[in-house]
């Protein structure tokens, strides 16, 4: 018998509020560009990670010079562009990237030229509107396969399978909004998760069903969903954020007669639009913090809390809650969001992890000090 998932009763613990006392953020403005991606890779191979967002790549570790990749088309407030995810897909030691959109929904890869050109671009597969994508290794061969969120549309991941080639495997007829990846019932293979539920995973990827367990009372839940042990008690615990209204939670596993069911904890219920999440050993302790803000103008100012200030967090957990710091928050201009896809890695080699991050209101890095 597959065990079921119920959630249960909403149990509400105190959120925890701090200024940065420990880690402290210098902010550099790389650009008033509006793309909603930024990812970090190696470009030019001089040895610097590079910054691409959108329609350029800057150039490290100053990121002052910037060189076209092709003008990526625009609809209303939106670019087509809504993850950039590095991958060497051509196999000539350039780093390309895969990225995709809402109004086209075609998974594409742009070529690295190498040589100063636009960057061409191929499709992978036409998917369906993008809310974004994720990049997991799914079958753990130590390859990273492509997972788009293709709300109401089938969930499917690509596994790259050698130059320029990709295969298709379905996973399920529909998902949410949402995505997340890690492994729910400890068997040792990793699952997937969408605002309606989560998919377990077969032994056998390539021929095997995966079995949906729906989960109630979800709607537009962040990219990703972090899977992880917080209680340490050797279940995997649930981080979520609300893209599109207020909350950022976590649930916590739990086993009832057999069964997985989930006990909702909020981390913080004051500020909205929480879509893309970021789970990483910032200050070198060895335990991972959770980086996420405010995606400005996620619907156009018009989403509940769409018109209030911007920010900017790490959250540390202490054991029992998380506590909330301030890396950057004020009104527009003042405040910095976190876009649809940011990236966290050591950009001036000073062994501190720094934090790239686009979205309407700008290209900023915030490093650490």
């Amino acid at each position: 018998m597959k065990p079921l998932l119920i959630l249960a009763l909403f149990s509400i613990s105190s959120v925890s509020f701090a200024q940065s006392k420990n880690l402290r953020f210098e902010k550099q403005l790389i650009a008033f560009e509006s793309f909603e991606s930024v990812g970090i890779m190696d470009v030019d191979q001089d040895g610097n990670p590079d910054l691409v967002s959108g329609s350029y790549w800057y150039k490290g570790p100053a990121f002052i010079d910037r060189f076209l990749i092709g003008q990526v088309k625009r609809y209303g407030e939106y670019y087509e562009d809504f993850s950039t995810i590095p991958m060497d897909v051509n196999g000539d030691g350039k780093m390309d990237f895969v990225t995709g959109g809402w109004f086209e929904g075609k998974l594409i890869w742009k070529e690295n030229p190498g040589d100063g050109s636009q960057w061409k671009e191929h499709l992978i597969a036409e998917t369906g509107n993008i809310e974004t994508t994720r990049a997991w290794d799914i079958d753990g061969d130590g390859t990273l396969e492509i997972v788009p969120n293709n709300p109401r549309k089938p969930l499917a991941f690509y596994k790259w399978v050698g130059p320029n080639q990709f295969e298709k495997y379905q996973v399920f007829e529909t998902q949410g909004h949402g995505l997340g990846f890690g492994d729910i019932n400890g068997d040792g293979w990793g699952d997937l998760i969408s605002s309606m539920g989560w998919y377990e995973a077969p032994a056998d990827l390539r021929h095997g069903e995966w079995t949906f367990h729906p989960m109630d009372g979800f709607k537009d839940l962040s990219i990703p969903v972090i899977v992880t042990d917080l209680t340490g008690d050797g279940k995997n615990d649930l981080i979520l954020g609300n893209g599109h209204d207020y909350g950022l939670y976590w649930m916590e596993q739990v086993d009832r007669d057999g069964k997985i069911e989930f006990i909702r904890h909020d981390i913080d219920p004051y500020h909205s639009q929480y879509h893309t999440l970021e789970w990483v050993d910032l200050d070198g302790d060895g335990k991972n913090e959770l980086v996420t803000g405010k995606r400005f103008r996620a619907h156009n100012g018009k989403d509940p809390g769409g018109k209030d200030e911007v920010g900017l967090y790490y959250f540390k957990w202490d054991g029992k809650s998380f506590v909330k710091n301030v890396i950057s928050y004020g009104p527009f201009g003042e405040g910095k969001g976190s876009g649809l896809y940011f990236s966290v890695q050591d950009l001036n080699k000073d062994g501190k992890p720094d934090i790239a991050v686009a979205g309407k209101d700008g290209l900023a890095v915030f490093f650490q000090k």
